[in-house]
């Protein structure tokens, strides 16, 4: 005959009986589950007044709020000009204050301004640093309202900037004359300009002190008329560090000549005296 099993001993559906040596099973009491809260707060409680105290100093504090800015690196550009684009609002937090923004404002608002740099300086202030576009060529401006044309200047990367009522010393006159060449309406005045400039920046120091216009007639046409008469033919825009050496060594090689022509740097000429 079969031994008896555990089951047939317990009897069907009745229940099990633990085995011998094992511990019973531990119930969390509720005074367990309140301590281990309060350690909990009382762990955070410092952080949290920390934190609270943190945003308190930076925004409703006193103590960190705008009281000025400074401005640095305007040449034409006045101090007020900058200050009024600028718009930092003083006396609010200085943390609030989102440079980036200020950056924008003065970009869009002061085409003069090539590069600016907007930073907190703590505990008070804010400081603006801003360069300024430099120009290459200016452009004769038609007369309004009867006074005086005025110039605008030009900077290396064709961006009309700025007018000035006299022309700068050393930087020469821009003419675009397209008429009816082709590259008027293959390229444009615009492109073309921007083509001039890149002849202007390309130009020696000595050079670039003499020349009085850069005649622009078409993509190819490109010509400096130079003090005393001088006149460069300079073709395109294309190679024109190769025809600024060029140029420098015809001058020194033909001095007293009246025309050169660099329009192709590895053969250029001179005539005239």
């Amino acid at each position: 005959m079969a031994g008896r099993t555990p089951t047939a001993e317990r009897g069907a559906g009745g229940p099990a009986r633990p085995g011998r040596g094992a511990a019973p099973a531990r119930t969390a009491r509720p005074g367990d589950r309140r301590r281990r809260r309060l350690l909990l707060v009382l762990a955070l409680a410092p952080a949290l007044v920390l934190g609270g105290f943190a945003l308190w100093l930076l925004y409703g504090s006193p103590w960190l709020r705008v009281e000025g800015v400074t401005v640095e690196g305007e040449r034409v550009l006045t101090e007020r000009q900058v200050l009024e684009t600028a718009a930092v609002p003083v006396g609010d937090p200085l943390v609030s204050v989102d440079p980036e923004e200020v950056e924008r404002r003065l970009r869009d608002g002061l085409l003069r301004i090539d590069s600016v740099e907007v930073v907190r300086s703590w505990p008070h202030g804010i400081e603006v640093r801003v360069a300024e576009r430099r120009p290459v060529a200016v452009m004769a401006e038609d007369a309004h309202d009867g006074g005086d044309r005025g110039y605008a200047e030009v900077d290396d990367e064709g961006v009309r900037f700025g007018t000035v009522a006299e022309r700068p010393a050393g930087v020469p006159l821009l003419v675009v004359d397209l008429a009816d060449s082709p590259s008027r309406h293959r390229f444009g005045a615009e492109r073309m300009r921007r083509e001039a400039v890149k002849v202007a920046s390309a130009l020696p120091g000595g050079v670039r002190g003499d020349t009085r216009t850069i005649r622009v007639r078409s993509y190819d046409s490109i010509t400096l008329e130079l003090t005393g008469g001088r006149t460069v033919v300079w073709g395109s825009s294309e190679r024109s560090a190769a025809k600024a050496d060029s140029l420098v060594l015809l001058m020194k090689a033909a001095d007293g000549a009246e025309r050169f022509d660099v329009s192709v740097p590895g053969a250029p000429a001179a005539s005239g005296s």
